[in-house]
């Protein structure tokens, strides 16, 4: 089965009280044919706090919910609020009141969200997801960020990242958002393509990318991420070259490229289904990806990610909070936070919302519970994140929070995978290391340092590797 890399925001997917790795593995989904892959080399950085206790750590990022569309594109499931196609520009909305008031609720729920220690370290990524922040004006958006400026302080060199969409902002915008701290632009292209973004319902045209990417650059913007989306109905992968090679020429430190996910409540929902046309098969999208990786790598990109690309020195800190296990904050429409173990989800309606922080700021509710977290589970979460990274799974790290009998079972079942090269062991050298003289050398001695799928073939297996691991360790 094909990977499905969704773009859905892990903060925004997982519902409250349901399995999160059910929920977060929905986001992965997917796999494909086994062909002889290319391994890719490289050594992750050992963890200096035992696994078992990295959830524990108070956040240091923040997730921040502005849901304002122009309006709502084919695929997006996404909890937003259409504001009408003439809201092109900030400048035009400084009094819209659904902006204003929302921000103002959106400030309450900062403000209200109780600290459960006295040492809780200032904020050292922030992240304006939506929707299209860009829409919010500059004014309001600095009202977000001394908010949570003032709940937690915010670091000095803190990376703040804001997802902007072409036509939604002009220089003017994007020197007020710098001056107030933004330091990273996600520019949400998705295509090069007018008849591609004219068929997803998005909002703006490819003259206005350009334009928008020509804004980012003069403005001085040094990290900032293109995304793009594949699969799409209609689309070629002469199509795909083209989009691709045109993000290579812009020149971005970072991009993002996602599979189409299409959700049942969506207009695609309605129209298509899944690998007919006039969607891709699924040996046609696992060749979109493979394009990918083959381009962007030899454009000088690191694969870091199942869906991101960077150049030396741009990975996303705030998204590696989430590949990582760490807790974070999320505030605003339909978020979901990951504090002490637990996931929190915020109401996706706007009624329902603004009842819930009224009951926050009332005391009704705790978002930021003391978790009793089953080790079984926390080791199914660290195995799934930490292999969509390329870094992988840092075993010695494992087996020390989990003991040698859950990663015997891991490595087992994968043996078949280590042996199609599919999944790859290194020793803290980056040297191939053999399972069977992994398993041998235990428990006196052991051998390897990590354990991750290879690019692009066992990326595109990453969702039924992963689900092995789940049945080997549930």
């Amino acid at each position: 089965m094909l990977l499905r890399s969704a773009f859905t925001p892990l903060f925004t997917a997982i519902p409250t009280k349901t399995n999160p790795r059910k929920a977060l593995l929905s986001t992965i989904n997917n796999s494909i044919s086994r062909q002889s892959p290319q391994t890719v080399r490289r050594n992750a950085s050992h963890t200096t706090t035992s696994l078992l206790q990295l959830h524990k750590l108070p956040p240091a990022s923040a997730y921040i919910h502005l849901p304002f569309c122009r309006k709502r594109c084919h695929y997006c499931d996404f909890p937003i609020i259409a504001l009408g196609s003439s809201s092109s520009s900030p400048a035009k909305d400084h009094h819209d009141p659904r902006i204003s008031n929302y921000i103002e609720t959106l400030r309450r729920e900062i403000m209200a969200t109780e600290l459960n220690s006295t040492h809780w370290p200032p904020l050292e990524t922030v992240y304006l997801g939506g929707g299209t922040p860009s829409l919010v004006p500059p004014l309001l958006v600095s009202a977000v960020l001394d908010a949570l400026s003032s709940k937690f302080g915010v670091c000095g060199n803190a990376e703040i990242s804001m997802e902007m969409d072409p036509g939604t902002f002009d220089a003017t915008a994007m020197k007020e958002l710098m001056n107030l701290g933004v330091n990273r632009v996600s520019l949400g292209v998705q295509a090069f393509q007018d008849e591609l973004l004219k068929s997803c319902g998005r909002a703006h045209a490819v003259d206005e990318v350009f334009e928008a990417v020509e804004i980012v650059k003069s403005c001085g913007v040094e990290n900032w991420s293109l995304d793009l989306i594949s699969s799409l109905p209609y689309q070629t992968i002469s199509m795909w070259e083209e989009s691709l090679q045109l993000t290579v020429e812009a020149e971005p430190t970072h991009v993002s490229v996602y599979d189409l996910l299409v959700e049942q409540d969506t207009k695609f929902g309605a129209l298509y289904t899944p690998g007919e046309f006039p969607l891709p098969s699924e040996n046609q999208s696992a060749e979109f990806y493979k394009t990918a990786s083959r381009i962007l790598t030899n454009a000088g990109y690191d694969h870091y990610e199942i869906s991101s690309y960077c150049k030396s020195g741009y990975r996303s800190k705030h998204n590696s909070t989430y590949w990582k296990s760490k807790s974070f904050y999320a505030f605003g429409l339909g978020s979901a936070s990951y504090i002490n173990g637990v996931r929190f989800s915020r109401p996706r309606r706007l009624k329902d919302y603004t009842k819930y922080v009224q009951d926050l700021e009332d005391g009704l509710i705790d978002c930021t519970p003391d978790g009793i977290v089953d080790a079984k589970d926390l080791a199914m979460d660290i195995i799934m994140l930490s292999l969509r990274t390329a870094d992988g799974l840092d075993l010695k790290s494992f087996r020390e929070a989990f003991g040698d009998s859950i990663m015997v079972s891991v490595l087992e079942v994968y043996r078949p995978y280590l042996e199609s090269g599919h999944a790859i062991c290194l020793d803290e050298q980056g040297r191939d290391v053999a399972v069977n003289e992994i398993i041998s050398s235990l428990p006196n001695e052991f051998k390897v340092g990590f354990l991750r799928l290879s690019d692009p073939d066992g990326f595109l297996l990453s969702n039924e590797l992963i689900s092995l691991a789940f049945g080997a360790i549930g």
